[in-house]
């Protein structure tokens, strides 16, 4: 069984402009056997029975539904919005996509690895960013109390959805 474990944003990454900013950004990782594509870990993560909560929750409460298909388009890179986000960046291996607060970014990454010396093995990330907002009145930036009652949670709920994905992705 796989171990969802906390890790440093890769440098590099469309992700880490966000941990190197003024704002928060968080990473975690998780190592499977196999090869697994950057299409598959998208559609595995955001087609995954706990995500689909997630889903329900934006349908009902924001009106921003989306269904397994749409997560399909979304890793194929056919579209440029889904339920509650946009399309921020993507490349081959990396999906950066923005909520439509403007607040808040997901980032996820499949790495294979190259070590002959052991067996095929994909690094699956996924990783948060919040940006400050403006505190009322002043032009100091703050992240909220919200965001620090919350922050508990988002580390665990982030560990459960990795793990979802992780163990829905095929491998080859």
């Amino acid at each position: 069984m796989s171990v969802v474990l906390p890790c440093e944003v890769p440098l590099g990454t469309l992700l880490r402009r966000y941990k190197d900013g003024s704002g928060f950004a968080d990473c975690f990782m998780v190592e499977v056997p196999g090869t697994v594509t950057q299409e598959a870990f998208i559609e595995a993560f955001y087609a995954s029975p706990l995500f689909k909560i997630e889903r329900t929750f934006l349908k009902y409460f924001a009106s921003r539904p989306a269904t397994d298909s749409d997560a399909q388009d979304l890793a194929a890179g056919k579209v440029s919005k889904f339920s509650a986000w946009s399309v921020e960046r993507q490349s081959p291996s990396e999906l950066l996509l923005t909520d439509f607060t403007g607040r808040t970014r997901s980032w996820l990454s499949a790495a294979t690895a190259g070590d002959p010396s052991r067996p095929p093995h994909t690094t699956l990330y996924f990783g948060s960013a919040v940006v400050p907002r403006a505190k009322q009145g002043t032009q100091d930036l703050g992240m909220g109390w919200l965001f620090h009652a919350l922050l508990g949670f988002h580390k665990l709920y982030s560990r459960m959805l990795l793990s979802a994905a992780s163990k829905r992705v095929p491998k080859d």
